[in-house]
């Protein structure tokens, strides 16, 4: 019955972590007037942690205490409150010593929303003390409306004040805080009490500002923050892997990324669950489900593309001279069926600055590709001339492509279509000067990760002769030595020679953001050689001021861009690609479900639910435990998944169906706990402290267990434990007490409880919290250095400490349920 509960439970929490990562987007207005759109979530994480996360956490609990109040005839009852009570004891003593052992040696986990902490723990135990008054104190042994009421208000009070606290309001400008300078980022980090644990993270226009002008919106600093981090990852796993290809360092990195993620107890709650059913680290399935899909779509497209004959022009574009008699151009056919189709594909020429019959030759025909055959040449003709002129282009056509079988037949036509090199162009080049030395354009943009970036100087107007080019790099925002390698020399053109490159070398330090340049400078031509001539003989000196006109004209000269700004920007490959992760690593994808079929494929499905430090992400065979636990709780995950699937309405739908079925298993639950404890004599009372208490926090150790390990901080351990504690009192007792004190208001009767074995079970908890919360606190000092893991010798012991705590509280609450000791 409670691995059934654990069950339900875990897909209540699925559609709790999906309904609390929803975002949206909203327009920020800077302070110079500027706008920009970010995305920020909805739910505030402390809100969620202390609401809908704590509900689905302690939603049996409640929902006993609620159920056995109606179903008592709203009488007071022992073993909802006893539950509640036990709960508590096992989180706060138990779950703890869990967390503080299991941290490996030589780390530690320190809380880093102290202000949180406090105010939850601070609730945690106020709510035990207020049991205590309403039972003992205000009217004793009476629950009146108002104290029913006051308790359940005291929840919204509650989440308020986390939520104040942590979004540092009211009193908090008053707290000292610190400040240090992170040199690698830029940044100036703000932090409360000791440094080295920040907050987070502040950018400042180099210098703190008054008021908000100096700070970027904290959701989007957190963006640039999760971008950061993805691009180191990808990067170190490139260095480490560099064998393996984009699509798998992209999964690789997608699971590193998932992994050291900060995750909500929502989350480890269900990672928890689902390793202890058989069903698998969620994590690991996540990124070979990514990675099949990628094979699958991959699969796909080639059968596609595969399936269409495509022609077009290899390469694209052409060059010759305008003596070179002729020019010949490649037509290729790709894909379909070679060993049995025909195709047929129209060309024609078209006149660009050069003009047929003056510059080239008009061309039109029809080429055909036979079973078999893949190249077919286009021949146009060049007509030479002696007058000094520009570069000239025109363009060659394909059109009306047709494609048969060889040997007709019933089958349909075969498919052809043209490729993206539909069209070529053929640039004639002057060679009766030595001609124009220029860059392509004013500037260019180049990725970082270039690695050598091979720039091209063009050689237009002519080309006769050797012509030397003086060049050099000028600093610019990008700095020779930490951008790019700083070069110096002379590019040498030989006779009808048009191209030639400059290769520098760019320095990649692979940041997700990168705009910086510099510039490199030609300098003027300088003549090694005249050359051969290829028309008349012919002086480059003429006579007469005509005759020098046209002659000053063939000399080598600079161009329209002798200098060339070269910007580096991020790699859009890289760039792409660490925002194609950011969108995948969405904890919500992850634990979420989008159909009935992927449920129910799950629910009898084995998987390896063992966590060792595996960063490969590589599916791992089933282990014996994994087996025997799918046997027993097959049953359960097979009846819900009948829930519906986290994708219905952002997750609503799975909430609601969630929550009635956990109740109806709660109701169960406490009808056989309460049978087992007669059964074997024990109290309803004892029974909840024990056996109910310990059934339904079992999943929240184990959540708990992998929150330490994983986690680089104990919130998500420690502070949900008080948080959920204190829920607890004010949602489960609260609820319940407000209902039957309202029923029995209506008849004009008081709602009787007695206090005595709850009055001291709270009593005892309360005291021993008090010690448990001191112990946790000073752990904190330099000795230890935090709350969870430490040195060998203290972490121990304080194990042991919360350990024994517990025992005693058990021991001492059993002797006081059957009269040994005098209670109140």
């Amino acid at each position: 019955m409670f691995l059934g509960m654990s069950i339900v439970a875990d897909r209540f929490m699925a559609s709790i972590e999906v309904i609390t990562s929803q975002e949206k987007e909203i327009t920020i207005k800077k302070p110079n007037g500027e706008t920009t759109t970010t995305t920020i979530r909805i739910w505030n994480e402390t809100v969620s942690n202390l609401t809908l996360m704590a509900l689905g956490s302690s939603a049996p609990e409640i929902l006993l205490s609620i159920i056995e109040i109606v179903g008592h005839g709203f009488h007071a009852g022992d073993m909802g409150p006893s539950t509640i009570v036990g709960s508590a004891a096992f989180n706060m003593f138990i779950i703890i010593a869990v967390c503080i052992h299991v941290v490996p040696q030589g780390e530690i986990r320190r809380i880093k929303h102290l202000r949180v902490f406090f105010v939850t723990a601070a609730w945690s135990i106020f709510a035990y003390i207020w049991l205590y008054l309403i039972l003992a104190w205000f009217s004793p042994g009476v629950v009146e409306l108002w104290e029913g009421l006051l308790t359940f208000l005291f929840f919204p009070i509650c989440v308020v004040q986390a939520w104040v606290a942590d979004r540092r309001l009211l009193f908090y400008k008053y707290v000292q805080k610190k400040y240090r300078a992170d040199k690698s980022r830029g940044l100036i980090i703000e932090s409360e009490g000791e440094a080295g644990y920040p907050k987070m993270d502040i950018e400042m226009d180099n210098s703190l500002k008054e008021g908000s002008e100096g700070l970027v919106d904290a959701s989007k600093d957190q963006d640039e923050e999760a971008r950061r981090d993805m691009a180191r990852t990808l990067r170190d796993l490139k260095q480490k892997h560099p064998e393996k290809d984009m699509e798998q360092l992209i999964e690789m990195a997608n699971y590193h990324v998932l992994v050291q993620q900060q995750k909500s107890r929502a989350f480890y709650r269900i990672q928890a669950t689902r390793m202890m059913i058989g069903a698998g680290n969620i994590l690991k399935k996540h990124a070979a489900d990514q990675a099949r899909k990628a094979i699958s779509m991959q699969e796909v497209r080639t059968e596609e593309d595969e399936s269409v004959t495509k022609v077009g022009f290899e390469p694209g574009h052409y060059q010759c001279f305008e003596n070179c008699g002729s020019v010949v151009l490649t037509v290729v056919r790709r894909g379909g069926d070679l060993a049995c189709v025909t195709v047929r594909v129209d060309f024609r020429t078209e006149d660009g600055t050069a003009n047929a019959g003056s510059d080239y030759e008009f061309a039109e025909g029809t080429l055909l590709f036979k079973p078999g055959e893949t190249h077919k040449e286009v021949r146009v003709g060049i007509i030479d001339d002696d007058i000094f002129e520009e570069d000239e282009y025109f363009y060659v056509h394909l059109s009306n492509v047709r494609a048969a079988w060889a040997e007709p037949g019933p089958e349909p036509p075969p498919k052809a279509c043209l490729g993206p090199s539909k069209m070529a162009t053929v640039t004639i080049f002057d060679d009766d000067h030595a001609g124009i030395f220029t860059f392509e354009g004013p500037s260019m943009r180049v990725s970082e990760s270039v690695g050598v970036v091979h720039i091209k100087v063009l050689r237009t107007s002519g080309a006769r002769g050797r012509v030397a080019i003086p060049f050099h790099t000028i600093e610019g925002t990008a700095k020779a030595g930490e951008d790019y390698e700083e070069v110096a020399g002379k590019v040498e053109f030989q006779n009808d020679e048009t191209v030639r490159y400059i290769e520098i070398k760019i320095i990649d330090d692979e940041e997700y953001e990168k705009n910086k340049n510099f510039q490199l400078e030609l300098g003027p031509p300088v003549i090694l050689d005249i050359g051969p001539r290829h028309g008349k003989d012919r002086k480059m000196g003429g006579e007469g001021t005509e005759e020098e006109k046209v002659a000053k004209m063939g000399y080598p000269s600079l161009g329209d861009n002798p200098k060339l700004e070269v910007i580096i920007e991020e790699s859009y490959e890289f760039k792409s690609t660490v925002d194609k992760l950011i969108k995948k690593t969405n904890l919500a994808l992850v634990v979420g479900s989008s159909s009935w079929r992927e449920q129910f494929v799950s629910a009898v499905t084995v998987s390896a639910g063992d966590d060792e430090d595996d960063d490969s992400g590589e599916d791992r065979l089933p282990s014996c435990f994994d087996y025997i636990m799918h046997f027993l709780t097959v049953f359960w995950k097979v009846l819900f998944a009948f829930v519906p699937p986290t994708e219905y309405w952002c997750g609503w739908a799975c909430f609601l169906v969630s929550i009635c079925l956990i109740g109806v298993l709660t109701a169960l639950t406490g009808d056989l706990a309460s049978h087992f404890g007669c059964t074997i004599g024990l109290k309803d009372s004892v029974t909840a402290v024990v056996f109910v208490a310990l059934g339904t926090s079992v999943p929240d150790t184990f959540a708990s267990k992998v929150a330490a390990i994983q986690d680089q901080h104990a919130d998500a351990s420690i502070g949900n434990v008080t948080g959920s504690n204190a829920v607890n009192v004010f949602l489960g007792i609260g609820v319940a007490w407000t209902i039957a004190a309202s029923y029995w208001a209506s008849q004009g009767q008081p709602f009787r409880v007695q206090p005595g074995t709850l009055a001291f079970s709270v009593t005892l908890f309360t005291i021993f919290a008090f010690v448990s919360i001191a112990v946790l606190l000073y752990r904190r000092r330099p000795p230890v250095g935090g709350e969870l893991g430490g040195p060998r010798t203290p972490k121990i012991l304080a194990t042991l400490l919360f350990i024994s705590l517990w025992l005693i509280y058990i021991l001492l609450a059993a002797l006081e349920a059957y009269c040994h000791i005098q209670g109140f």
